[in-house]
């Protein structure tokens, strides 16, 4: 039997229906979804209906048919799964903007829920299991009577307890890699932005108001280095703007945190656009640095990030700097399906990795309602191969770079860490 599509009611009740083969998109091309697409959808996997949105199945007669009078159906997987198709619907004049969620396509098969996806990465530590509500509350109450007068904990108890990040969360367990949001600006005004948008996209939450002090930073970042299970400091974060923007803030503040204890790593998540900037930072004591873009093709990322102040060459200059003087570098590889795994695309990637192989690529899903995207970033030229294709390709062409969704502590690299599939 072929994968089904699945659909719901105006109640958010969903079921399959055996009357349509199920389909999914990539960019704007509707495509069958086989056996070879799917997998059992992953636990703490979330399933959204799209409101006021026309489902799409295929026919008995091998046809596109709009199913009238129900809901397209969604997943948003967790970390570690990048999806290979988008769910096949159209947008009427009624149905909303989406929220920031990463929609990924689904069917009914072999009994079962089904999304379209590839495992790159499996961590214990990105098990909802390990990041209970109930528990993190307590140990926010703990740690209160340590910290409470510094701003940068009252940050991360917001982050943690509303908009329940994990790594947040890790902090106050006392465990892993946990944030340190520093700067309340930005130099790109990207669609869909997270933490604050220009326009009205869609809902986003709140960013961080202030410019934490070293002092406030190295509070709460040297315990964590010194006493948690395989610790990773992370600069740049959701909540927050660009976290190059406040380097000097930074680069005291690895300096007072390493002056203290050589233990774990200290990561930067950045937009790379200040490439004069890392050859500080690493001098200061940063160990790793992971660049977001979802292009190599300038028009695509200028259309995405609209860059303030800085240039796409700049970017690229500051992974290669990155990956020149050492430190760990990562590519944040923010994948839509049909834009990322498309001939021209996959060209441009090939020829900056021949250039400057990185040491891993996280394939992690971009968030965003897909029509803005495709109404606001252009298409790439060339054929589509999938994503699964792109990934095999990555792997055969470039088998020293890892592939991977999370950023990966000193243990991992080291090979002595207690996680055995950081990467693929």
């Amino acid at each position: 039997m072929r994968p089904k599509v699945i659909l719901s009611n105006k109640k958010g009740e969903i079921f399959e229906s055996y009357d349509y083969d199920a389909l999914g998109m990539e960019r704007k091309c509707i495509v069958s979804l086989t056996e070879k697409d799917l997998i059992p959808i992953p636990e703490g996997s979330k399933l959204f209906y799209i409101p006021q949105a026309v489902p799409l199945g295929l026919n008995d007669e091998g046809l596109v048919e709009k199913i009238k009078g129900y809901f397209p159906v969604a997943a948003f997987l967790p970390p570690g799964y990048t999806r290979s198709h988008l769910p096949a619907f159209e947008k009427t004049n009624l149905t909303p903007n989406l929220p920031l969620w990463s929609y990924t396509a689904v069917a009914w098969y072999k009994d079962k829920i089904h999304a379209s996806a590839i495992q790159v990465a499996w961590m214990r530590k990105a098990d909802p299991h390990c990041h209970d509500d109930r528990e993190v509350i307590e140990q926010v109450n703990k740690k209160k009577k340590f910290f409470n007068y510094n701003r940068l904990f009252k940050q991360l108890e917001i982050c943690a307890l509303i908009y329940n990040c994990f790594a947040a969360k890790n902090f106050f367990f006392g465990r892993w890699e946990m944030p340190l949001p520093t700067s309340p600006v930005c130099n790109s005004e990207c669609i869909g932005c997270l933490s604050k948008q220009s326009g009205d996209c869609c809902p986003s939450q709140e960013r961080i108001t202030f410019v934490p002090t070293p002092e406030e930073i190295t509070d709460i970042s040297i315990p964590h280095l010194c006493d948690a299970e395989e610790p990773i400091l992370s600069f740049g974060q959701g909540c927050e703007g660009e976290p190059l923007l406040q380097w000097k803030v930074i680069e005291k503040a690895i300096a007072m945190i390493r002056a203290k204890t050589k233990r774990g790593i200290i990561n930067i998540n950045t937009n790379g656009s200040l490439p004069q900037i890392i050859p500080l930072l690493k001098k200061s004591g940063l160990d790793s640095i992971r660049v977001s873009i979802n292009s190599f093709d300038e028009n695509i990322y200028n259309a995405y990030y609209r860059p303030k102040g800085y240039k796409f060459q700049d970017v690229l200059k500051t992974i290669k700097i990155s990956k020149d003087i050492g430190l760990f570098t990562s590519i944040n590889y923010l994948t839509f399906p049909g834009y990322n795994d498309s001939e021209d695309e996959m060209e441009k990637l090939f020829s900056f990795l021949k250039v400057c192989p990185v040491d891993l690529i996280q394939m992690r899903n971009l968030s965003i309602d897909p029509y803005i995207y495709m109404s606001k970033v252009p298409a790439p030229m060339g054929r589509v191969l999938g994503i699964k294709k792109l990934i095999k390709m990555i792997k055969k062409e470039f088998p020293n770079i890892k592939i991977g969704y999370f950023n990966v502590p000193k243990e991992a690299l080291t090979g002595k860490g207690k996680e055995k599939c950081y990467f693929i």
